[in-house]
């Protein structure tokens, strides 16, 4: 029995969001992710913690520097001084830029919106608590003792985004895999996961991906030239591209495929204008590039595709009219973001497209919009808009995420006695179920309730 593993996901609403699970290893208590959802507010935005009262907290490991895996961190290191946090190499050279970001974010929403519990935490915290993260190379053993039992630590490249790390823990033969987000694809800037092959006892996998069927045609490099097509064609037509992309990794990834597309003349030559915190994180990249390797990418990219910065001032619902490219966050065009004001003024007009390349969570402006029909309205509420669709709205199969197909292979072979399934929606979730259950017959296949404890 004490080779019973404890696992207690402690993201309230399920599926994508605040991340986080209390892993129980023999006497060690770990915690795995720690992140804010980003369609929530406020302490709804975290993890519930309550588990973790009274509970001496051993680690916590952070899998990547994404804000719904991250975002959340300063609060738990705060209740639990004692914990140590460990992080790949790369992921300790963002860790810090993401979490001050965050800061900002929350300090600006608490005068917008009021929302009394902002900050949850504040930049003099972050500083405070940066001398705690301890970044570890991949594919190196770590020991990490508890008061009595001991577990082996390895880090394994997940792809996804730079630093991004799955996490195998050996406890007394036992060995567990935790995927955390993974891509088993190389991209411009990031070599794909390397995963090991053989047995593992138990893995915890994401399922992000669960109801996406790549069709044929739709590879990678294909929907790159797509992409590059598609703004090709809207520059030519006079109008403009909007690319509403992730900060981290993502932005960093499109201006490296731009930049590789229009030394080889492959490119339109317009205005390229770049905005929101992937931009300060290029200096960030450029630095991870040169210390570690694990990714490749140059600030000079941005120097050499002459990027230029957003206009102060961009009026909502109004079309600046720059026959430019956009590259500007939020991925998912969440509210009061440079993305989202943007495309208030862009979709009214037929000349302009707006090209999602990323997951879109089916709740935010960015998944509502890929929903619609041409000729609908549709309503920007927060910048007080309502426009009728008519730009093109493109998505663009160039996922972060492996495919659900890739992972099915991945489990299958490890030959798991249990498999949890996490970050996921439901519906993702579903689909794994029923083909483990088809191709593993003999394995658990546990989908966690939410903050419910589970014996694996």
């Amino acid at each position: 029995m004490d080779r019973l593993m404890k696992l207690t996901d402690l993201n309230r609403q399920g599926g994508i969001g605040a991340n986080s699970l209390f892993v129980q290893i023999g006497d060690l208590n770990i915690l795995i992710d720690c992140g804010l959802n980003p369609k929530m507010a406020g302490r709804e935005a975290m993890p519930d913690l309550n588990a973790l009262r009274g509970v001496h907290l051993d680690l916590i490991i952070i899998t990547h520097c994404h804000l719904d895996h991250l975002g959340s961190l300063p609060v738990v290191m705060r209740q639990h001084p004692n914990a140590a946090v460990l992080m790949t190499q790369s992921s300790r050279m963002i860790a810090e830029k993401m979490l001050h970001n965050s800061a900002n974010v929350m300090i600006r929403q608490k005068q917008e919106d009021n929302i009394p519990d902002y900050p949850l935490f504040t930049h003099e915290e972050v500083d405070r608590l940066a001398p705690r993260l301890t970044g570890m190379p991949f594919d190196r053993v770590k020991k990490f003792k508890g008061r009595k039992d001991e577990v082996d630590i390895i880090f394994h490249r997940s792809g996804h985004v730079a630093g991004a790390t799955a996490v195998e823990i050996i406890h007394k033969h036992r060995q567990i895999f935790f995927t955390g987000d993974v891509l088993f694809e190389n991209m411009r800037t990031l070599q794909g996961a390397k995963f090991p092959a053989g047995h593992f006892d138990t893995v915890v996998m994401e399922t992000t991906r669960g109801t996406t069927e790549r069709p044929p045609g739709k590879e990678r490099v294909h929907e790159i030239a797509r992409l590059i097509e598609s703004i090709n064609s809207t520059i030519a037509s006079g109008g403009s591209f909007l690319l509403p992309v992730f900060a981290l990794g993502r932005m960093q990834e499109i201006l490296s495929v731009f930049h590789d597309a229009r030394k080889f003349g492959r490119l339109i030559d317009c205005s390229i204008y770049a905005a929101g915190l992937g931009i300060a994180l290029a200096d960030i990249f450029d630095e991870v590039s040169r210390k570690t390797q694990d990714v490749q990418f140059s600030r000079k990219i941005l120097k050499e595709l002459k990027v230029k910065p957003m206009p102060r001032v961009m009026k909502a619902g109004v079309d600046p009219k720059q026959n430019a490219l956009y590259i500007i966050s939020s991925g998912m065009m969440v509210e009061r973001t440079p993305s989202y004001t943007l495309a208030s003024g862009l979709l009214g007009t037929a000349r302009n497209t707006i090209g999602f390349v990323g997951y879109c969570d089916p709740d935010t402006p960015g998944g509502q919009l890929l929903k619609a029909h041409p000729g609908d309205e549709f309503l920007f509420a927060t910048a007080n808009v309502k426009t009728k669709v008519k730009a093109r709205v493109e998505r663009f199969e160039l996922s972060g995420h492996a495919d659900r197909e890739e992972l099915l292979e991945y489990a299958v072979q490890t030959e798991a006695r249990s498999i949890v399934l996490t970050h996921g929606d439901a519906d993702a979730r579903a689909w794994f179920v029923e083909q483990l259950a088809i191709k593993m017959p003999k394995t658990k296949v546990i989908d966690p309730v939410p903050l419910q404890l589970c014996q694996v």
